[in-house]
């Protein structure tokens, strides 16, 4: 029972060794205990702070990009519609071009035509006045084989010019 009720000398005993060792301790080992807790505690803190800053970053980062696409896009857009319009001109400047020089090529033709065309009738007015003067030669032989015909019809056409 010894253990259960410690004698007065053995109290007195450990306590003093246990004053002198919290003295110790307290002298020696707390204050570099202590302010390696604070060390720890400070750097901790820091290190929370480090990953703040840095997740506001990324945010930030993240926003910056965000825009950056954004943007991006709104020049893809841009520079695509650009090329269509630079095509659709293209293409307008293309058509009527073509336009003009279709028009340009019927106007042609029809000129030829025109002129195949007056040239053809030259020729067959030509041909027809050819025609016409040897059935009138043919005819007025024909009908002038004598001397006499050949006085009385000038006779008349003599009257006939002076008439008018």
């Amino acid at each position: 029972m010894e253990l259960v009720n410690p004698g007065l000398g053995l109290i007195f005993w450990m306590t003093l060794a246990f004053g002198i060792v919290f003295f110790i301790l307290k002298k020696f080992a707390w204050p570099p205990i202590i302010q390696a807790l604070k060390d720890r505690e400070k750097h901790i803190e820091e290190a929370l702070h480090a990953a703040d800053r840095a997740h506001e970053e990324m945010k930030k980062l993240k926003l910056d990009n965000e825009q950056l696409l954004k943007e991006a896009k709104e020049e893809r857009d841009l520079i695509m519609s650009d090329a269509r319009k630079m095509r659709d001109k293209m293409l307008e400047e293309a058509r009527l071009k073509a336009s003009d020089e279709a028009d340009r090529i019927v106007e042609n033709a029809k000129e030829r035509i025109q002129n195949e065309r007056m040239a053809a009738m030259v020729d067959i007015k030509n041909e027809i006045g050819t025609i016409a003067l040897e059935v009138a030669e043919k005819i007025l032989r024909e009908k002038m084989k004598s001397t006499e015909a050949q006085k009385t019809y000038i006779d008349k056409l003599l009257d006939e010019a002076n008439i008018k």
